[in-house]
């Protein structure tokens, strides 16, 4: 394992750290885990360089530090010597699949999520449509009905209870009203099937508001689940065909509408930085990229809000996604479009940047844990009594979708993404 270390984890980035401990109250691991200092990002980097001195013997406990990470990154933001620790927790989750033996079971899985759902598209668009028909053919209603999902894991059958209803991928109509500014679109892999209703909506939301936009061929998933697992050679695979995707002069923006995926998108530009042939195409998507809410602002969206009038004090309030808060430095922009929406009355969520547990796949690998954040959230959403809920992300989302049923409040709350609550706001006050 050391030499393994050696060769994926930067010495440099490690002695960034200062061991001064200002990443320990921003971290949910380590306040979660009764101050542990082996689930705190000073503790992992300590145990990141004594692994590559060889000065500690891997075992299962300093394996477990490294894969209870959360990797939400509002330990950096709170660094005052700006160490990259999403960095280095992704280059030491590779220097661990470089050398960890791997079972059949956990290959096959690997295989089919990274060289399979997660590389190409139009397989992510077939097994959406398995779920489509699950949902459709009355299937759904059986297993639940006779009790089949009590075989599988709680957190997974919480999951399914929050699946979204699968839309059927709409042809869109030609526009014929000139254009001012023209925007390329992201449609991410989850997006554009399980939440094909919201990226709908988001390219209409976009017309409306004065633009022309286009959907690139050829796109795949961003990598950032790729770029988490120890895989970022795959995740690096999928950023050079973006980047060459996206490639145009015409654009005046690409938007994604997935914080998770616009964090990792962000940073195609220093992954791919000594890629001679996709350096520059990288530095081009990263310095065009915008995330929704960012560009909804920068297209007047409020100052079209405030003119609608709409009676109520309805109570909406938000919940940040973790990479668009702590990477993307994305904060305001959503709030002031809650702030601004006709009817409504924004409050802020107590801890509204602290993790909520989903962070990619985390939940269903480290479901005790992520059950402990989210229990700890919900209690700052009851507290503040909201009648909706807004994220980002759609694995915050659904996240607090499953807190939201898992406390037994579906009549008096709902858990909707951002592009989603504003599209109904503005069909409702047209």
């Amino acid at each position: 394992m050391q030499e393994s270390f050696r060769d994926h984890v930067d010495e440099e980035l490690i002695m960034d750290c200062m061991r001064c401990g200002f990443c320990l109250p921003a971290c949910p691991t380590y306040i979660h885990t009764d101050q542990n200092e082996m689930h705190s990002p000073r503790g992992r980097i300590a145990l990141m360089k004594a692994v590559r001195d060889g000065d500690v013997v891997w075992d299962g406990s300093i394996e477990e530090s490294f894969d209870v990470c959360l990797g939400c990154r509002a330990c950096e933001p709170a660094c005052p010597a700006g160490v990259q620790y999403g960095a280095l927790i992704e280059q030491t989750r590779d220097a661990i699949q470089a050398v960890k033996p791997q079972s059949m079971k956990e290959k096959a899985i690997r295989k089919t999520a990274f060289d399979g759902l997660f590389a190409d598209q139009s397989k992510m668009a077939g097994t959406v449509k398995l779920v489509q028909i699950y949902q459709k053919s009355g299937l759904q209603s059986l297993t639940r009905k006779i009790g089949f999902l009590n075989l599988f894991p709680p957190f997974l059958k919480e999951m399914e209870g929050v699946l979204p209803e699968i839309e059927s991928k709409k042809e869109r109509k030609n526009q014929v009203k000139p254009k001012t500014t023209k925007v390329a679109f992201f449609t991410g892999c989850l997006m554009d099937t399980l939440f094909q209703s919201t990226n709908r909506k988001t390219i209409e939301l976009l017309e409306w508001l004065g633009c022309e936009v286009i959907v690139p061929d050829d796109q795949e998933c961003c990598g950032a689940l790729h770029g988490h697992s120890g895989e970022m050679d795959k995740g690096l695979r999928n950023a050079r065909r973006n980047t060459v995707a996206f490639d145009s002069d015409e654009y005046d923006y690409i938007v994604n509408n997935a914080g998770g995926c616009g964090a990792f998108l962000l940073e195609y530009e220093k992954h791919l930085k000594g890629d001679p042939d996709y350096a520059g195409k990288a530095e081009r998507f990263s310095r065009k990229l915008t995330d929704i809410s960012s560009l909804f602002v920068k297209l007047g969206m409020n100052a079209r809000l405030k003119e609608m009038k709409s009676e109520g004090d309805t109570i909406v309030t938000y919940q940040d996604s973790c990479h668009l808060r702590n990477v993307s430095k994305v904060f305001l922009e959503p709030r002031s479009l809650l702030m601004d929406a006709p009817g409504f009355h924004y409050k802020e969520l107590i801890d509204a940047g602290s993790c909520c547990g989903s962070a990619g796949i985390y939940n269903l690998l480290q479901p005790e844990m992520a059950k402990r954040i989210l229990d700890q959230k919900m209690k700052g959403v009851k507290e503040l009594q909201p009648a909706i809920i807004v994220t980002s992300n759609p694995g915050c989302l659904m996240q607090m979708q499953v807190g939201i049923r898992r406390e037994g409040l579906e009549k008096e709350m709902q858990a909707v993404h951002i592009v989603d609550f504003l599209y109904e706001v503005i069909l409702n006050n047209q």
